[in-house]
Order: structure tokens, then sequence, then C-alpha cells
């Protein structure tokens, strides 16, 4: 061989160069079973595609490694080292496919999910439970926060799959819509509108002290946008649970998702005031970071929201 022959085959990709590991596998399998019809059916292939696929890496690689006979197949001695050679490449591809094996079961196994707090609430509980039936050995782990930090924890590698209440999608973020909700105004039954006739207006609610949601959460993003940023806070709280119970407990007026307050307006401890002139219907989105579509447990945990 030339020298210039020589560059050109080196600078050939080695996949062009080295049989595939099928083809490796049907070698060994005939240098164990000693015929090629043995091998085919082994390695769950016809004898004629077998016969086709030594060929190939016979001419693939320049050398001569079966002979057969109406007895048999058996190796030539450029065969035998070849399937020595082949025997550690299998082993090595084996070696690595059970490596990867184990990152996918170790990824597989476990799963952090980050959610606002209405859907950690109030929706997450049933999902993670339907989740618990399909993939029994993956831990779960919850991380609960306003919609702010559930990006800031998708975005900084901390969570695998997140769950926002906001009016958009957070930066560095893709989602789809899982859910809608909307947002009423409540009070505890003693307050005066529980006993209006008439419906609130967008600036009755405005000039209003609420109890609310921090700044932050999707919730309070929801009705800032409603009243064009002119909520007023009486209190600012960090859980749905802990604004309802000062609704409940007489403390004064708060907003509030329908999910959250269902028990409460059927037992009439929160009445529910209607509002005239204001939207406070909004989106609950399943987000990941962009261009990392959810895979294993977050693809299957995805799913089940839509169920």
């Amino acid at each position: 061989m030339s020298e210039a022959e020589g560059q050109r085959e080196r600078a050939e990709p080695l996949a062009h160069r080295v049989p595939d590991l099928a083809a490796l596998e049907l070698l060994l399998a005939v240098a164990r079973l000693g015929s090629l019809g043995a091998a085919a059916r082994e390695v769950g292939i016809t004898q004629p595609a077998a016969s086709s696929r030594l060929r190939s890496m016979e001419r693939q690689l320049g050398v001569a490694l079966v002979d057969r006979s109406p007895r048999g197949s058996r190796l030539t001695d450029a065969g035998a080292l070849v399937t020595d050679w082949a025997r550690r490449v299998v082993e090595a591809a084996a070696a690595f496919d059970a490596g990867a094996r184990a990152l996918r079961d170790r990824r597989d196994s476990r799963l952090r999910v980050a959610a606002s707090m209405t859907i950690a609430e109030y929706l997450l509980p049933g999902w993670l439970l339907a989740l618990h039936t399909e993939r029994p050995d993956t831990a779960v782990s919850l991380l609960a926060g306003n919609s702010a930090k559930v990006a800031e924890l998708l975005l900084a590698g901390e969570a695998d799959l997140g769950f926002v209440e906001g009016l958009t999608v957070p930066t560095g973020l893709d989602s789809t819509v899982i859910a809608q909700d909307r947002l009423i105004v409540v009070t505890a039954p003693g307050h005066p509108w529980a006993r209006r006739r008439r419906p609130l207006t967008a600036a009755e609610l405005a000039a209003t002290p609420l109890i609310l949601r921090e700044r932050g959460s999707g919730t309070r993003q929801v009705l800032d946008a409603a009243l064009g940023g002119l909520a007023r806070p009486l209190m600012e709280l960090s859980s749905t649970t802990a604004v309802k119970a000062s609704a409940v407990s007489g403390a004064g007026p708060s907003v509030l998702s329908e999910l959250a307050v269902g028990e409460e307006l059927a037992t009439r401890r929160l009445v529910g005031i209607p509002v005239a002139d204001v939207s406070l219907r909004r989106d609950l989105r399943a987000v990941w970071p962009t261009g990392h579509r959810p895979t294993g447990p977050a693809r299957e945990l995805l799913s089940l929201t839509r169920g």
C-alpha cells in the first residue's frame, strides 16, 4: 500500500472500516456453533441474510473469515484472529450498554418536581399518586414555591419538571397548558360584601385592601394584570393555605384559585363575591428548560396531568 493510500485509509471514518456489532456477533456465533445456519438462528436472522452479512464483512476487511462446506463452517486462520478481536469489541460494547443502562436507571429512579403553591397543594398529590401506581420505584421530591421560584429551580438544573400558574411563561422555559383555572374573590360570611346584591366593580376591588399572595406568585400576577397593578395588599402571605386561613378568620377579603376554596365555599366558611368587569381566568402550565423536552418519569407525569 502506498503512503497516499495509507493516508486516505486513515482519514476514512472508523465506522466505515470496522464491522458493525451485528456482524461481529454473528462471527462469534459461527465460531462457537460451527454452523452458519445455527448461528443465524441464534442471532435471529435467516441463513441467506447471515451469509450476506458474513460476505459483506469479508469484503470490508479484505480477508476470508470462514470456510464453508457441507459439514459446516470453519474459521480460517484470519477468521480465528478476527474472532478474538471481535470478542473484545463485543464485550466492551456490552459493558458500555450496561453502564448506559445504569445511568438511565439512576435517572429514571428519581424525579424532581417544582410547582407553584396552588398546583402543589391541590393538583399534584393526585398526579403523584397515579405516577406511583405506574412507577412504584421512582423517588419523587417536590419543591413548592411561587412561579418565579419554579423558573429559577428549572433553569438551575435543580428540577426536572415544573408547574406554574401565571399569565406568561418565564423566560428560558418551554411550556404546555395542562388545565384552566379562575380566581375568585372570597370573604368570611360576616364581611359586608357577603350581603351585596350587585357584583363588585374593578374599581371597588382595587380600592379595597386585600389579603394577597406575594409578588412573583401566579395568583398575584393574574390579579395585578386584571387591576392594572392597583391591587392593595392588606397582608402579603407566601402560601395559599395561609391566605385562605386569614380570609376564613375574617381578617379581610382575598382572591384565590377556585381549586383552593371549594370546600370552604361548600361549607359557607367563605363566600364567593361576583365581580362585574374583571377577568380572573388563567392557564395552568407545565414548564421545562427550552429545548429539553421531559423524558423518563417527568414525561410520564406530564402525560398524567392531561388524563
